[in-house]
């Protein structure tokens, strides 16, 4: 039943307006001529699922917690008032909460390799009981961080009168410095200090009223990290994904050539699912580069490839996966084909919608937009620096082409965003009708590489007709006509799960902002 109303006539859906991004806050903002420490530099971010937490993680083995503070006080109310669309003038703003080291650097000697201690992923699992939980992976170890309040114990009252305390804590008077004792071998000593108790000493038959035990009382919280557990020892390449199922139970784990399922409550054995490696590795033509589970089926996953493809998978099928259920990929332009083809169709990063029924994807030139219910090729390509297209050469040559940038959609899956080089990003609204094509910058003033981009022809995500979203690209330089600068780059960003709110990492500061 439709209400009488026939879905023919029903009026074409307008697109959203495009987003004014403003700048929110900043953390381990960099001064005029500072220079970066490798360790510092930010290398995952996430939000948690809720969006009141944010967790960073860092080439120094590092996880930085944020929690936000603007709905502390009201948060009930402001879910109410978010149901009956009232507007809310705050924006999100958070805090610093805790860090603590993830993982340090280890050295494999089986191998006689060096394991870095750089976090590669960051996913938060399921709170229970007030604590949070998350995963945290370096190139070999996955661990398990149970993050909780725990009260500060300190002594607030002792057996002392505080006007006989002096600086550091003695009581005054009774310092033995200066005491003619001779001290002898063995701890003896040649004659007794004159503070000593003597033998013959006994306490009045009262007692003694001014002695008392100190007593202890805690009256603030301090959140405290601990290690629950380490999932080792089930990887020999390099781990570059960790995804939650959304059972709560289990989680995988990818690097190149294999995807391991684990179970939270069981470090020491893991299942592996899916085997891409040859009998012969001269054989070796694609490897896995980013793997994710389904939001909702906890026997669906996805992962990608080298070549550009993405696999899904259902582990209902066979215990290894090794055939998969549906595969996207785009078909290749008669006459294209060139040395640099198959490097930039690698995909960095992929990622499921949130109601999973769109998964995007980003290679080095652009984010495409798949529909699972069509695997004839993209529903949307936005290319995200098209003026690169001519510098491939050079970017081959500083290893800039290999360079993995990921990619986030927003919670109401109306926009996608990624980023680029000169710490730039770029956001493209994926709605019908839509041409938003906004490039930002990771700084206090966001919109100043701003670019007004031409109006593009409407289309629908359940458009089989596929579109290529063009923003406005200018050839190596900016809209103030400075150049490109390619050692700056923005490779993590994060959408906030429930607003209009990104959070991004250019080097080792964590800018955010919200619209």
């Amino acid at each position: 039943m439709n209400g009488g109303v026939d879905a023919d006539a029903a009026p074409a859906a307008v697109a959203p307006p495009s987003l004014e991004w403003k700048f929110s806050q900043v953390f381990g903002e960099r001064t005029a001529g500072e220079e970066v420490q490798e360790v510092d530099i930010i290398s995952a971010i996430e939000f948690d699922k809720s969006g009141d937490h944010l967790a960073t993680g860092d080439r120094g083995g590092r996880v930085v917690l944020f929690e936000r503070t603007d709905t502390r006080d009201a948060h009930g109310h402001r879910r109410d008032l978010e149901r009956m669309d009232y507007p809310i003038s705050r924006h999100p703003e958070f805090r610093y909460k805790t860090e603590f080291q993830s993982h340090e650097p280890e050295f494999d000697y089986l191998k006689s390799l060096e394991i870095e201690e750089k976090i590669n992923k960051i996913r938060w699992c399921q709170t229970a009981n007030g604590a949070l939980f998350l995963l945290s992976t370096n190139d070999k170890t996955i661990k398990f961080w149970k993050v909780q309040e725990k009260k500060v114990k300190r002594i607030s009252e002792m057996n002392l009168d505080p006007s006989q305390v002096v600086g550091n804590g003695n009581i005054a008077g009774s310092s033995a410095l200066g005491s003619s004792k001779i001290f002898v071998p063995n701890g003896g000593c040649s004659e007794r200090p004159y503070n000593c108790l003597s033998n013959d000493f006994s306490f009045p038959p009262g007692g003694i009223p001014s002695l008392r035990l100190p007593v202890v009382s805690s009256h603030e919280t301090s959140p405290v990290a601990r290690c629950r557990r380490i999932y080792a020892h089930a990887h020999d390449y390099h781990i570059n994904s960790i995804s939650n199922n959304s059972d709560g139970e289990t989680f995988i784990s990818a690097d190149d050539l294999r995807i391991n399922l684990w179970n939270l409550e069981i470090s020491n054995q893991s299942f592996n699912i899916v085997d891409v490696k040859p009998a012969n590795m001269e054989d070796l033509t694609e490897v896995i580069t980013s793997a994710e589970f389904h939001p909702t089926h906890c026997n669906m996953l996805a992962y990608s490839s080298s070549k550009g493809s993405i696999r899904l998978i259902d582990m209902r099928q066979s215990a290894l996966c090794d055939s998969h259920t549906k595969l996207f990929e785009e078909t290749e332009a008669p006459g294209s084909r060139s040395f640099f083809t198959e490097i930039i169709a690698s995909i960095s990063d992929i990622k499921f919608g949130k109601d999973g029924r769109y998964i995007l994807s980003r290679d080095y030139m652009t984010l495409k937009l798949w529909d699972i219910n069509m695997d004839s090729g993209p529903v949307a390509t936005f290319p995200v620096h098209e003026y690169l297209r001519p510098k491939l050469c050079d970017l081959y040559e500083n290893d800039s082409i290999f360079d993995k940038f990921e990619c986030c959609l927003s919670g109401d899956g109306l926009r996608v965003a990624t980023g680029s080089y000169s710490n730039l990003f770029r956001v493209f609204g994926c709605a019908a009708g839509s041409s938003e094509a906004t490039t930002l910058e990771a700084s206090k003033n966001p919109m100043r590489r701003q670019v007004q981009t031409p109006s593009r022809p409407s289309r629908s995500l359940s458009s089989l007709t596929r579109v290529v979203r063009r923003g406005a690209e200018s050839p190596g330089v900016d809209a103030n006509g400075n150049a490109y600068d390619f050692s700056t780059k923005l490779l993590h960003l994060a959408w906030h799960p429930t607003e209009n709110s990104l959070a991004c990492a250019a080097a080792n500061s964590l800018y955010m902002y919200y619209a």
